[in-house]
């Protein structure tokens, strides 16, 4: 396949900037083949693994992982790092600045917005929680005693925790689709790990993309058949809402049941399965919901393994769980920050992709009075230069006085407050739609549009294009003013990032025809930075009926761009 990008003339990119992505496909196939060159290596050097084996303490054929595997530190954990670098605490001092530069980096590329609106700082109760959870996964992870035995017990067919499990229980994460769905399905795994005291482990080539955000472990699920001990469950991916294992499925058997009393139980004289699989993506089920209710929560929370399959992002439902909602008022006081801190908490680019980001922003961006972002999806597989579309984005941009558009006078060209210039980057899978906006603005030198590529298609599961996506969510989060795409993921991650309240354009759905009219308005703005839940469960488990969840807590309300779905804001909070 031809992974090239095409550039537009008027912005060439860096020179680097594709041989630095086309660096990340290379890294993507050295960690899949790396269970593959196992095998033969166990043949040439028989007698090394044996010896391992033989060692590790456990049986189960899983030896101690060496410390570099698990956390590179090419040099020693990073010293004299300001408040700033660490964003207020969010992150840990633990890790050196060279093995993942935009870690400490990431900072510096936001501060003009931090300059002129209110700070959003964690908690302090956030904070001792992300601590917690660190040596949580530490103690726990792949590699140590309590995994090992939580590795023979799941083999075992066995559902108790181990006694030598130290207490440590797990979640699996398998997220799926594209990659901003990915990334806001690892956010919200995460987020109900730290909830229910888990160490949390991602089913998915996330190191290809991401650094470890965890110092001194990883946060990779190794996998299955890996020395004869990795994961002994293998295509999590195939799991779905036909899987017995899943929890709306153990409930129409009768494997587990809830009684008028509201408490759920085993129904097979208290013997657990050795773990339960939540389906929790967008097409799940009535029963699958439950997972929303507290007694299932209880009854979930003596699980060992947990394996969590969503592409949404699940953190309002989660508000929505009673038992939750004290805990998560005590990490998010402002509650709309939520994916704001849990983003920037966990996503860190490895240094390719990082090299490529502040690349094209010193080239394209840097220099600008104003920096604005136009995120245009189309989501008709078919036909993505739509004229429609293109008119909604300049009545969107012309509506809201976005973008500089009438001449300046003689006055204005002599106050330097009036008179700016803007860097306007553009995202789309076409450079049809830049080519068209160019040529409405490009008479105006103020105005200096840019676009870093132009796949044609979103292309599943392949590493240069993902790099190029991520690169391009992080370059739209460094922007001042911010306008999305409805429905879209990927708009969803970067102005949660970048703490932005975008522009919304309302879209149509991929299945539902084009109705081939400009939205009035074309665009609203959005009630807060968060991203919204596409599928939100919609039965009160107290009442055990359908009620407007929307309805319930003052600070759920109703996505602007799904009208079903639902998301975090407050009244109160200034972005």
């Amino acid at each position: 396949m031809d992974m090239d990008v095409e550039r537009s003339s008027p912005t060439p990119a860096p020179s680097s900037l594709v041989a630095e992505l086309d660096t990340v496909k290379k890294r993507w196939w050295r960690l899949r083949s790396r269970a593959r060159r196992a095998l033969p290596a166990v043949c040439v050097v028989a007698a090394t693994v044996l010896a391992i084996v033989v060692l590790s303490s456990a049986g189960d054929g899983w030896p101690t992982l060496p410390s570099n595997r698990v956390s590179v530190q090419d040099e020693p954990p990073s010293s004299n790092l300001t408040a700033d670098q660490l964003l207020d605490g969010l992150l840990t001092a633990e890790f050196s600045s060279g093995s993942c530069r935009s870690r400490y980096e990431f900072a510096s590329y936001h501060d003009k917005k931090k300059r002129n609106r209110p700070s959003h700082k964690p908690s302090p109760y956030l904070l001792a929680k992300l601590r917690r959870q660190e040596a949580l996964q530490k103690r726990c992870g792949p590699g140590t005693a309590p995994y090992r035995a939580a590795i023979r017990q799941l083999k075992s067919g066995d559902g108790a925790v181990a006694a030598d499990a130290d207490d440590c229980r797990y979640l699996v994460s398998i997220p799926y689709q594209g990659l901003g769905n990915r990334m806001l399905a690892t956010a919200s795994a995460f987020l109900y790990a730290v909830l229910t005291e888990r160490a949390v482990l991602i089913d998915h080539d996330v190191g290809a993309l991401f650094c470890e955000p965890f110092p001194g472990t990883t946060w990779l699920l190794p996998p299955s058949g890996w020395f004869g001990g990795g994961f002994p469950l293998a295509h999590l991916e195939d799991y779905d809402g036909d899987s017995k294992e899943s929890l709306g499925n153990m409930l129409k058997a009768n494997v587990l049941s809830v009684g008028a009393n509201g408490n759920a139980t085993w129904s097979d004289g208290g013997h657990r399965p050795p773990y339960v699989y939540l389906h929790l993506e967008g097409r799940y089920d009535s029963d699958d919901k439950l997972f929303y209710c507290d007694e299932h929560q209880r009854l979930l929370r003596g699980a060992p393994w947990l394996l969590m399959k969503t592409d949404s992002y699940l953190v309002p439902g989660l508000f929505l769980v009673p038992s939750f909602q004290d805990e998560l008022g005590r990490m998010f006081p402002e509650k709309d920050a939520a994916f704001h801190h849990l983003g920037r908490y966990l996503f860190h680019p490895v240094n390719d992709v990082w090299r490529a980001v502040t690349g094209y922003y010193g080239a394209h961006l840097a220099g600008a009075w104003q920096r604005v972002g136009l995120q245009i999806r189309v989501f008709n597989n078919k036909k993505q230069k739509l004229r429609h579309v293109l008119d909604q984005v300049l009545s969107c941009v012309r509506r809201e006085k976005l973008l500089l558009d009438d001449p300046p006078s003689k006055t204005a060209a002599s106050n330097a407050s009036v008179v700016v210039d803007q860097a306007v980057l553009v995202t789309s899978l076409t450079s049809w739609y830049y080519e068209r906006i160019s040529e409405a603005y490009g008479g105006d030198r103020r105005v200096h549009l840019h676009q870093p590529s132009h796949e044609g298609r979103q292309k599943w599961g392949d590493a240069s294009h993902n790099g190029r996506a991520l690169s391009e969510m992080y370059l739209l989060s460094t922007c001042d003013v911010l306008v999305t795409t409805g429905f879209s993921t990927f708009g969803y991650v970067a102005q949660g990032l970048g703490g932005l309240r975008p522009w919304i354009m309302p879209a149509t759905p991929m299945w539902l025809p084009d109705t081939g009219v400009v939205p009035d308005p074309p665009c609203v703005r959005a009630i807060s930075v968060e991203p919204c839940f596409h599928s939100p469960s919609y039965y009160d488990c107290a009442a055990r009926k359908g009620v407007d969840v929307s309805k319930v807590l003052p600070y759920v309300r109703r996505c602007e761009d799904v009208s079903w779905g639902i998301k975090i804001a407050n009244d109160s909070s200034q972005w």
